[in-house]
């Protein structure tokens, strides 16, 4: 696939719950490669677009295209549940806000991530076992935590085991919603930072929804801004950040700032 062609493609989303409008006509691009933030506060559609762009939710009107390893444009909610599961298994990848919904909590750390490295043909126990240890210590787990459980780890330590299990077969899509979400402060700049460098030495393409302003700025290359299932702004994260247009936008800012 050349890189002028988006990775991901949404347009025209529009989805109601009731007489609630949470996406409205939403349509966005994400390029190889790239970090693309969606930001927005609690009921603005953020995660339910995150949702209908990974495939777990349908919406009312709209599609979503993704263009595979060989090129090939598929049109996500027009695939079968067996093939959509086969690509969240391969070229895709979901870190999710509380990690026990994106781990086998009755599966050792390795076993963990030797799951995810079986699902795409790994079937050496050795090779699976020094693989898992060595992304172990990647996320900053010691490798001889390997045979631990998840539930004796704490909530950071989790979140970076599921990190783990999530990128170590190098996927080309990764969702995130909400990573660094009920986390120490001190945890959440150091799941940023691990997180940071981990996307930009596989050069991954990552859709990140997070409410966190200071996450947006320091993880993605484009910003997109929402509110009541539109999308009010979007553009390169340091413009919309440092010269809001949008009255919303501008609002958002200045309440990080008065923080």
């Amino acid at each position: 696939m050349a890189d002028d062609e988006p990775i991901l493609s949404a347009r025209g989303l529009s989805l109601s719950f009731g007489a609630v409008r949470a996406l409205d006509e939403v349509s966005i691009d994400l390029w190889p490669g790239e970090v693309l933030a969606i930001v927005g506060e609690s009921g603005s559609g953020k995660s339910t677009l995150l949702r209908a762009l990974a495939g777990e939710m349908r919406p009312d009107a709209g599609r979503v295209t993704y263009r595979d390893a060989s090129g090939e444009a598929l049109e996500v909610h027009a695939m079968g549940e067996p093939a959509l599961r086969r690509l969240a298994r391969t070229e895709w990848g979901f870190v999710r806000q509380d990690a026990r919904d994106g781990l086998r909590m009755g599966v050792s750390a390795g076993g963990n991530v030797g799951e995810r490295l079986m699902a795409v043909g790994a079937r050496h126990y050795g090779d699976i076992r020094t693989e898992a240890e060595r992304w172990l210590e990647r996320v900053e787990i010691s490798p001889s935590r390997i045979d631990d459980r998840p539930g004796q780890f704490s909530g950071g330590m989790r979140q970076r085991l599921q990190i783990a299990r999530t990128l170590v077969t190098r996927p080309r899509l990764v969702f995130m919603d909400e990573p660094t979400g009920g986390l120490d402060v001190s945890v959440q700049a150091r799941l940023l930072d691990l997180i940071r460098g981990l996307v930009s030495d596989l050069g991954i393409a990552v859709v990140l929804v997070t409410h966190d302003i200071a996450a947006a700025r320091l993880l993605a290359h484009r910003l997109v801004v929402m509110r009541h299932g539109r999308v009010v702004e979007e553009g390169l994260t340091d413009r919309v950040l440092d010269d809001p247009r949008h009255p919303y936008t501008q609002l958002l800012v200045s309440s990080v700032l008065a923080a």
